[in-house]
């Protein structure tokens, strides 16, 4: 609410306070030597009263020794002067008293009032957002100057290759007069494309953190209104801004909420957002006057932006913010762990190899919930074991403490986790199992870490195979020592995966030698109106049942290779079993001891990894 608004109020309730308390102040005396209505007749026919000052229904009474004494008369009295006539009774009349007629004006006028506050409360409301009631049409980016950013190139990690790219940005800004010498021109416009939580935002700041500019910043959701050409107008009014600050970087974080493809979509409904585009489109073609004005762009669904916005001229250079690979995790966790208090005994080299697949965001959000956790144990520093359970609690779901499992079922989990391990640790070129687990966690009742020792950028036949064969382990393992009859529901997710996989290799990598190196399935996109929404199937009936024969004999010999593996492993799956029973969770020396037939009877029952 408007500070004007707020006095205006303010005052109103307070004049009305203080007139009423005036007013009960005023009358108070009369309140003190009050007497019936009765008395002061019978007082008058006994002649002991002198005079009396008669105020509408309230009368003052003076008797004959001066005192002075009040009543209200009940009802409308006609007789009374009469009487006080007939008894020579000295008679004053008195005007409305002052407080009494301002109380009564001001209540009079209070709903006028009210309704004018809220009217004028109602118009602030309106030009909160601009210079005058019509504002829709203003720009709604929010400038930050050169001296708020504090955010530079230091404080970006894992994205080395993205950071190379946009350094030519700040030596631009910093010194155009160096490129225009040569006759270079600068790109119009800067996509930064990548998954979610890569940095992407950050890295546009610490562009502009670096190159000392301004840095106005919007969402590609704050163009579009329900009335049609107002975020072509707040286009117009950005850039206009843009301009008187230039040089400077305009950054449109999500673009895709406005540049998706024009033309799209059933039905109608689309035309304040293709008007949008169209105006973004027109003033990036129009930079040649607006020099120093750079545009960053971001998001995570290029397939769907307008192809006129990615032409040369426009966004001319795209940049690939992709999720970081080892060495890059390792940056960025030291980077947030500069704040936080860590022990000597964390490594980030561990972490970092332990997280594969964590974008920045997932990372920073790691090393908090690490910091809370140690907070909660009332710990001094954050410690390896805070980050390990952190990280597993990210990856594989919180404890499920409240779930009472029976013997059997913690026995049958056992088998189970164990035949994944035993599995994936003897088919060729498998990732290692890092940690094995009983205790449930999210949705499943154990779980299994496998690790990869480094960043995978292409998976070979052999390994997808041994991917399917321990995927079954599971599975087998509860058929080898419960039968086939008393099989589990718990390998749904294994199956679905193993199938998923073998698909793929079948119709989609050329990995089936009757089918041949041919694409037999598109690529999975997400449905986007306006493109195919249906698939046309180009595939004949007798070519699907080969595929559906393919798929069945990759994971029939990826099975039975699992079954006998199990079934030559006996003893290590039974040790494996009374290990996760006893210790419901074990690490990667104690897989290793009961992998190498290390005498594993002695060490459980001796508390050998309880001393580890």
């Amino acid at each position: 609410m408007n500070d004007s608004v707020k006095n205006i109020i303010i005052w109103l309730f307070a004049s009305i306070m203080f007139m009423s308390i005036f007013q009960s102040f005023g009358s108070h005396n009369s309140i003190n030597n009050r007497i019936s209505y009765t008395t002061f007749l019978s007082e008058i026919n006994k002649n002991k009263i002198s005079e009396v000052i008669i105020d509408g229904r309230q009368v003052e009474i003076i008797n004959k020794n001066n005192n002075k004494y009040y009543t209200t008369i009940p009802m409308n009295d006609q007789k009374l002067l009469d009487i006080l006539l007939l008894k020579n009774v000295r008679i004053f009349g008195k005007s409305p008293s002052m407080p009494g007629f301002f109380t009564s004006l001001l209540l009079s006028w209070l709903p006028m009032f009210l309704l004018i506050g809220i009217w004028i409360f109602f118009i602030r409301q309106l030009q909160s957002g601009g210079k005058n009631a019509m504002s829709f049409g203003r720009d709604k980016s929010k400038m930050l100057s050169e001296n708020k950013i504090k955010t530079t190139f230091s404080d970006v990690a894992g994205c080395d290759e993205a950071k190379e790219e946009v350094q030519e940005l700040v030596e631009y800004l910093k010194n155009p007069k160096k490129f225009k010498k040569l006759g270079g021109k600068i790109p119009k416009g800067v996509l930064l494309v990548g998954p979610p939580g890569t940095g992407k935002t950050l890295l546009a700041k610490a562009v502009s953190g670096e190159a000392k500019v301004p840095f106005f910043t919007i969402s590609g959701s704050d163009f579009v209104e329900m009335f049609v050409g107002v975020g072509a107008s707040r286009v117009r009014d950005m850039f206009e801004n843009a301009r008187k600050y230039s040089p400077c970087i305009i950054f449109i974080d999500e673009i895709d909420a406005v540049g998706r493809q024009r033309g799209s979509g059933l039905g109608g409904g689309h035309d304040e957002r293709e008007q949008t585009l169209n105006q973004i489109l027109v003033e990036m073609d129009g930079f040649e006057q607006n020099k120093g004005v750079i545009l960053i762009a971001a998001t995570n669904r290029p397939d769907v932006l307008d192809p006129a916005l990615l032409r040369p001229g426009r966004f001319d250079r795209r940049i690939l913010v992709s999720l970081p690979d080892l060495k890059g995790r390792k940056q960025i966790l030291k980077v947030h762990m500069k704040n936080v208090l860590i022990k000597k005994d964390v490594s980030t080299s561990i972490l970092a190899r332990g997280t594969p697949g964590f974008s920045g965001a997932d990372l920073a959000n790691l090393v908090n919930e690490a910091a809370l956790l140690s907070a909660r144990l009332n710990k001094k520093n954050v410690s390896m074991s805070e980050l390990e359970i952190s990280k597993d609690k990210i990856i594989m779901g919180s404890e499920r403490k409240s779930i009472i499992m029976t013997k059997q079922q913690k026995e049958c989990t056992a088998y189970h986790e164990a035949g994944h391990v035993i599995v994936g640790r003897l088919v060729p070129d498998h990732d290692p199992a890092h940690k094995v687990t009983i205790i449930p966690r999210g949705m499943s009742l154990g779980s299994t870490l496998f690790l990869p020792v480094d960043d995978q950028l292409n998976v070979s036949k052999q390994k997808l195979e041994s991917k399917i064969a321990t995927l079954y382990g599971g599975r087998l393992a509860e058929e080898i020592i419960y039968g086939s009859k008393n099989i589990s529901t718990g390998a749904f997710h294994d199956i679905k995966m193993a199938t998923s996989i073998a698909r793929n290799m079948v119709t989609q990598w050329g990995f089936s030698k009757r089918l041949g190196p041919i694409l037999y399935t598109k690529e999975k996109e997400e449905i986007f109106l306006g493109k195919n929404i249906s698939i046309a199937s180009n595939i004949s009936n007798e070519t699907i049942r080969i595929i559906d024969k393919e798929i069945k004999l990759l994971i029939e010999s990826n099975y039975n290779k699992a079954f006998k593996i199990l079934k030559d492993n006996i003893d290590i799956l039974h040790a494996m079993k009374d290990a996760l029973i006893k210790y419901e969770t074990i690490e990667l020396f104690q897989i290793d001891d009961l992998m190498n037939r290390r005498t594993v009877r002695e060490n459980i029952n001796s508390n050998t990894y309880d001393k580890k």
